[in-house]
């Protein structure tokens, strides 16, 4: 029998790089997670073991240490220097993730704190995978001046170079100014959590000093401030628990890169399911408003769906469903809100979203109820042509899947906008309710027939006349489908069905861009 001896020092050798693992661990201050814990939040290590399979998260440099001096950081000079680096999976799937530990100098970032997320961050890139920011940090590092300002640069950079590349995911879980709020803003989607999270430029002080503005934290950068007015967050919650397992839920649909497609999941729901219920829940009066959010429900797998800023823009509705197991990408006109005409911000909303279907293989659904672009003074003077043409370029760039279905109304400029035909959809579907025309046949009667109407000697009897004739000539369901501008009017009943087969058969599409450094969209 062979004896293996241990080489001498060893043991000693293995005791003290378990000691500083372990001390990297705990942290530097042993009531750093109590006071942490009395603040209504998690530690940095308890956030990542939420996100990550069980026993999966390989940490890279927890022994990393800064060099700086001055102001009396030769004397501090923690392990980890204040982030977490590393990557594990999430169902399975390799997931990298960075997460501020504000136990350590309130979360800041220095220059080793900055070069460990550039590490992680060109480690995810090189490899392929999603990455996860879990922001709870006070900015960059005072003490250590303009190097820590670099070292976002650094970060700016990298999201930059990232984007369109791998999903990149931001989660605010702790005050985050100046460039702390920057680079999530660069970033595919941002979580963000009540209470504890806030994000802003400047913060309350400052602008106070500045403009003499009272205002508090939640109030100036606060989760429902950014998710309802500002449009920085996607999605809000009310705990870290239920936000980071919606993380997961997120990166379950999306590729691991711009290479690959979204993973594909089983479902029991037949993709031959009639949609009769559809029927009831559009009402064919036009003007009756209806929750889009029920339409999309009735026709994606098992009624499930993740909307994507849905406090934002509501007129307008994104999110990633299933149809028969295969991710698609909805934009959806929402007639309770606004009765669904797009404005700046849902142009916006809707440009982004496509952007990144775009960039990660999602095929796109576009669900059509739209009465055209919102008039006013308001947003003229605020750029509705120029922000508004961000929708119509992000279709017209976008090179995956695409079919639209009009429901009711699509007037206008907003019916090319809305992913036509004309601009590039693949398959152009449309109910047996639809009304396409430029706009509807009430304002087009008082347009093309004002003279004849206001001469006459009943206005009343001949407007309605006038609009009968209109609307039979030119805003009937099937005038589009003459002239080749809709592929098929279908019945809504077969909805589910005919686009399952619809997408299938665009499985294989294949389509080039003009090569080109990039684009220049309207800003």
């Amino acid at each position: 029998m062979t004896t293996v001896h241990e080489p001498t020092g060893y043991t000693h050798r293995l005791d003290e790089l378990d000691a500083l693992k372990r001390a990297a661990r705990l942290g530097p201050d042993p009531t750093a997670t109590d006071r942490q814990h009395a603040k209504g939040k998690l530690t940095a290590r308890e956030r990542i073991d939420l996100l990550l399979d069980p026993g999966s998260f390989v940490e890279v440099e927890p022994l990393r240490r800064h060099r700086a001096t001055g102001f009396g950081l030769e004397t501090r000079r923690p392990h980890t220097d204040g982030v977490i680096t590393g990557w594990g999976t999430v169902d399975a799937r390799t997931v990298f993730v960075y997460a501020s530990d504000f136990r350590i100098f309130g979360g800041a970032l220095g220059e080793a704190h900055a070069q460990k997320i550039h590490k992680i961050m060109d480690m995810a890139v090189t490899a392929g995978a999603p990455l996860v920011s879990l922001n709870d940090g006070a900015g960059a590092r005072i003490q250590e001046g303009v190097t820590a300002l670099a070292g976002y640069g650094g970060i700016f950079r990298r999201n930059t170079r990232a984007s369109g590349v791998i999903p990149q995911i931001s989660v605010m879980l702790g005050p985050c100014a100046g460039g702390a709020a920057y680079s999530p803003a660069l970033t595919d989607f941002v979580f963000v959590v009540r209470d504890i999270a806030q994000m802003f430029i400047t913060g309350p002080d400052v602008v106070r000093t500045v403009t003499g503005e009272q205002v508090t934290h939640n109030e100036l950068g606060g989760a429902d401030i950014h998710a309802s007015v500002s449009g920085v967050a996607h999605f809000v919650y009310d705990d870290e628990q239920s936000c980071l397992s919606d993380v997961r839920a997120l990166l379950s649909m999306l590729p691991a890169n711009n290479r690959e497609l979204p993973p594909v999941a089983f479902t029991a729901d037949p993709a031959d399911r009639q949609t009769a219920a559809l029927t009831d829940l559009v009402p064919l009066d036009g003007n009756r408003p209806y929750d889009i959010r029920d339409v999309l429900a009735e026709i994606v797998d098992d009624g499930d769906y993740f909307e994507v800023q849905a406090t934002w823009a509501t007129n307008l509705v994104c999110a990633l469903a299933r149809l028969d197991g295969h991710v698609v990408g909805v934009v959806a006109s929402q007639p309770m809100s606004l009765a669904g005409v797009l404005d700046i911000d849902a142009s916006e909303k809707g440009a982004r979203f496509v952007q990144f279907c775009d960039a990660f293989n999602i095929a796109l659904l576009t669900l059509v109820d739209v009465p055209g672009f919102l008039p006013g003074v308001g947003q003229e003077h605020a750029g509705i042509i120029r922000r508004g043409a961000k929708l119509l370029y992000a279709y017209c760039n976008a090179t995956v899947p695409r079919i639209s279905l009009v429901l009711r109304k699509s007037y206008g400029g907003a019916y090319i906008v809305m992913d036509s035909l004309s601009i590039g959809t693949d398959l152009a579907l449309a109910w047996p309710t639809n009304e396409i025309a430029v706009m509807g046949a009430e304002a087009a009667a008082d347009v093309v027939f004002r003279r004849e109407i206001s001469a006459a000697e009943d206005p009343v009897a001949t407007r309605d006349r006038k609009i009968a004739e209109y609307r039979e000539e030119l805003v009937h369901p099937y005038y589009a489908a003459e002239r080749g501008l809709i592929d098929d009017v279908i019945d809504p009943r077969d909805t589910r069905g005919v686009l399952i087969r619809a997408f299938a058969m665009l499985a294989g599409k294949d389509t080039d861009l003009p090569r080109r450094k990039h684009g220049n969209p309207p800003q």
